[in-house]
């Protein structure tokens, strides 16, 4: 994220129209940067009927001579789109990548036409699966011809995905799959650099102390949460790609949690075990304290939650975050983001302090985030932490760890945590993990269970996030891998043996 992090801070705290009007416009260049979190790894496709033939597509095709204007158009708008003023109405929102009027847009069709290649099954596999395949299902090989890069833009969704047109009819079948939810994503992108402002990016207030937060789904707790109604689902993908990490957290630790133990809950004996540990310090009586020196009275220590391999949650604004703050208003939250990518594209907003002995690893601390919350910061891998005792000793009652998407068993990520695991297994306290769909939240739980089995309890089954993102997003380099953040979550711990007496 490349703008100041107080200017996004400010967003949802406005209390004037004038003013909120003023902050939510510096959102027209900090929102593609915040909702395009990572690039993604695995897709969920949705299919639809087909309603078009790929013969009458080709009354879609652009003369030269429009194809000039649309040129000198699109200049026009991204001259307009510099000087900071709108450029797309909410009804004219899809453009082909490579004719937008928003130069990022080009640079980023541009971008993939280099790097992605064509699925069309004639050329050699470039790619892993993206999708568990069904029972008896056929992994497919492809064929003979040579890898090619994708050349040819679908006049429906407006992203390359064939290396020429003949490819593309040849398995339009195939890609009618993803192609509405290409279509969204375009749209989706475009609306974000619209420069128009983003009233669902106004979240929450405090919550009410007699009112009763409902974790059923996203409709009932933004409504439970008193925010302002989102009566557009384009509006509703861009609230939920910010909140989903926040939210997520809550929604497994909440004593209102939507999993528990019943059938189809997902909630294991085990993890009702941890996960009460810690609702009973996020959840703590009335102390009868008062602001006076007679009405001060012991603290519980913050509740710290570490969230391993940061990247893209590290760099969302902290209103988001206060999120999380809102949902235990009586206990003091500690966020720590560890990752050597934890400060990726924010060294304009705090340079890195030196390490010295009060402050070894160069920890960026962001206090009163909130007023029981604060947010640290550690560009470090866990293992090099851990080793050094720097946060020890840990309690099931304030710890826990979370691993947004982190790749455990993807083959170009997993020795970066194979010497991590065990580390985090040895503290006992509950890990909350995240995949982008089935197959990469299965895949980490797979690997998990081979590097150690028997040596840790699974707490929550794996399943899909009730709170996932509702916003697609696109991987550049494979433009038929789509994904969702926090598509699924599950939860496990390092096994506690109990002793038993042997008569």
């Amino acid at each position: 994220m490349s703008r100041p992090l107080e200017s996004a801070a400010r967003l949802a705290i406005s209390k004037t129209p004038r003013q909120y009007s003023s902050a939510v416009r510096r959102w027209r260049h900090l929102a593609p940067q915040a909702l395009s979190a990572r690039s993604p790894h695995h897709p969920d496709s949705s299919s639809r009927q087909a309603w078009q033939s790929p013969s009458e597509y080709r009354s879609f095709s652009m003369s030269p001579a429009s194809r000039r204007e649309a040129t000198a158009a699109a200049s026009d708008a991204a001259e307009t789109w510099k000087q900071g003023k709108r450029v797309l109405q909410s009804d004219n929102l899809f453009h082909p990548f490579s004719e937008s009027p928003i130069p990022e847009m080009r640079t980023r069709g541009a971008f993939i036409k280099q790097h992605a290649y064509c699925p069309h099954p004639d050329h050699k596999v470039t790619r892993l699966p993206t999708v568990v395949p069904k029972e008896g299902e056929e992994i497919a090989r492809g064929g003979n011809s040579p890898p090619a890069h994708v050349n040819f833009e679908c006049p429906d969704c407006g992203i390359p995905v064939y290396c020429c047109e003949e490819h593309w009819m040849e398995d339009y079948e195939e890609h009618l799959k993803i192609c509405d939810t290409l279509k969204e994503i375009n749209e989706d992108d475009h609306d974000l650099r619209s420069g128009r402002v983003f009233p669902e990016f106004k979240f929450g207030d405090e919550q009410m102390p007699d009112a009763v937060v409902n974790l059923t789904n996203w409709d009932t707790y933004l409504y439970s949460r008193q925010y302002d109604a989102v009566n557009e689902d384009r509006g509703m993908r861009h609230a939920t790609r910010l909140l989903t990490y926040p939210v997520t957290i809550g929604s497994v630790l909440h004593e209102l949690s939507p999993y528990d133990i019943r059938k189809g809950g997902r909630l294991t004996t085990e993890g009702l075990k941890s996960f009460s540990a810690l609702r009973y310090s996020l959840h703590p009586g009335k102390s009868g304290g008062g602001s006076d020196v007679k009405g001060l009275r012991p603290q519980a220590p913050a509740m710290r939650i570490f969230v391993l391999g940061a990247r893209a949650e590290s760099s969302l604004p902290r209103d988001a975050w206060v999120e999380l703050a809102h949902l235990f208003p009586d206990s003091r939250l500690h966020v720590i983001f560890i990752g050597p990518e934890s400060m990726a594209n924010r060294d304009d907003e705090f340079p890195l302090p030196e390490r010295t002995p009060s402050n070894p690893f160069g920890m960026v601390v962001e206090d009163r985030i909130w007023q029981n919350m604060k947010i640290s910061t550690i560009v470090d891998y866990y293992h090099t932490i851990h080793k050094t005792g720097h946060f020890a000793p840990y309690d099931p009652y304030f710890d826990c760890f979370v691993l947004f998407h982190p790749g455990l068993g993807h083959p170009a990520s997993s020795h970066e945590w194979s010497e991590t695991l065990p580390l985090l297994l040895e503290t006992k306290i509950p890990i909350i993990c995240t995949g982008y769909s089935q197959l990469d939240m299965q895949r980490d739980s797979d690997w998990v269970n081979k590097t150690a089995k028997g040596e840790f309890d699974v707490l929550l089954e794996p399943g899909e996030n009730r709170f996932r993102s509702l916003r697609w997003d696109l991987n550049d380099r494979d433009p038929g891998d789509i994904s969702c953040g926090n598509w699924g979550v599950w939860a496990f711990r390092g096994k506690r043996y109990e002793t038993t007496a042997k008569e």
